[in-house]
């Protein structure tokens, strides 16, 4: 069924296809058809960042920018939900066309720039939601907030999400909003993580409960950048990593119809690159840190390589473009079937 829905869908502009979608899954949601129409995956729950996920597979953040299908997805057997990135302010995002199919490699490339709705429009859908599971909130900055006030926007998101998150994502890895990555080094990441260690807290005692924060990476970075990170992430007692964002690379895709196109590259070809990057950070981080792996997943087991690399969680975008909810239930049971440590 899904092979047929994907045919007609392929048939229009990528984004035209991600927004029918997103209606249609949202609206089978509200309908609460979605499970109806597919098989559940087996159970797996696990227990990460101190939250109780159903099973181990999740939908990353991008799908669902604005939180308008949440029950949809989540009726579809994702063990969790991440929507946004979502900035302070609606913003457009990139001229169109800003988003591109390469279809023999299984992949995308897109420069969206965070097109939302804002960060109230988010919270009246989180808010329409009958989902109980556990929702991801990922936050990012407007882009013409300028990167040395960027600090400014994530506090204010993070305000406002806090008390309705299970756990909130900070996106500084982005190639599509000018500066955002230089977020990831030095200085800048230190002042960024210790004022949101600090609003942590503060909200913490505010709403008597404590809200994990994880914080989304790129995969373009070196290994000794990545290790870099790794511990600043642990100095400023941050509560997971995600590992990653889309590539500026192009390998793998060269020459490929729309391969050239500016913006992040995600699906088949990242995978190589972001299973390095999460051995590398479970190497440094030697299980003090939940690691969500994401990039590539376009087979039940690369979910399961992603945790035999160290990660505890995955989540998929791309792949299940191409593959539909049976690449959910195919991650499922291809993670529950590795030993057990």
């Amino acid at each position: 069924m899904y092979n047929l829905a994907r045919a007609l869908l392929f048939k229009l502009s990528p984004e035209t296809s991600h927004e029918l979608s997103i209606d249609l899954i949202g609206a089978g949601g509200r309908l609460g058809i979605n499970g109806l129409l597919n098989k559940a995956p087996a159970s797996c729950p696990v227990r990460v960042m101190g939250l109780d996920f159903a099973n181990p597979v999740g939908l990353a953040a991008g799908l669902d920018k604005n939180g308008d299908a949440i029950d949809g997805f989540a009726q579809l057997g994702f063990g969790f939900i991440e929507i946004g990135t979502v900035t302070p302010r609606p913003q457009p995002g990139n001229s169109k066309p800003r988003l591109f199919r390469l279809e023999h490699a299984e992949a995308l490339v897109n420069r969206m720039g965070f097109n939302n709705l804002g960060v109230d429009h988010l919270l009246s859908r989180v808010q329409a939601a009958k989902f109980k599971g556990v929702l991801g909130i990922n936050i990012g900055k407007n882009f013409d907030t300028p990167v040395e006030r960027a600090v400014d926007d994530y506090l204010l998101c993070l305000d406002k999400v806090y008390a309705h998150a299970s756990y909130v994502t900070v996106n500084i890895s982005s190639p599509n909003t000018p500066g955002l990555r230089s977020l990831q080094f030095g200085d800048s990441l230190k002042q960024l993580l210790e004022a949101l260690r600090q609003r942590q807290e503060d909200l913490a005692q505010q709403h008597g409960k404590r809200v994990p924060l994880a914080i989304k990476i790129a995969p373009d970075m070196t290994d000794e950048e990545t290790v870099q990170v790794a511990r600043a992430l642990l100095e400023a007692g941050m509560d997971g990593v995600i590992a990653s964002n889309t590539t500026l690379s192009r390998e793998g895709v060269e020459g490929q119809p729309f391969a050239e196109q500016a913006g992040g590259l995600s699906g088949a070809p990242l995978r190589d690159k972001s299973t390095h990057i999460v051995k590398v950070l479970a190497a440094e981080l030697a299980g003090r840190l939940p690691i969500i792996a994401v990039g590539g997943i376009t087979e039940g087991h690369h979910a399961a390589e992603k945790i035999a690399a160290g990660a505890s969680l995955v989540q998929l975008y791309s792949g299940f473009i191409y593959k539909g909810p049976q690449l959910i239930r195919d991650a499922v049971a291809a993670i529950a079937a590795l030993p057990r440590a």
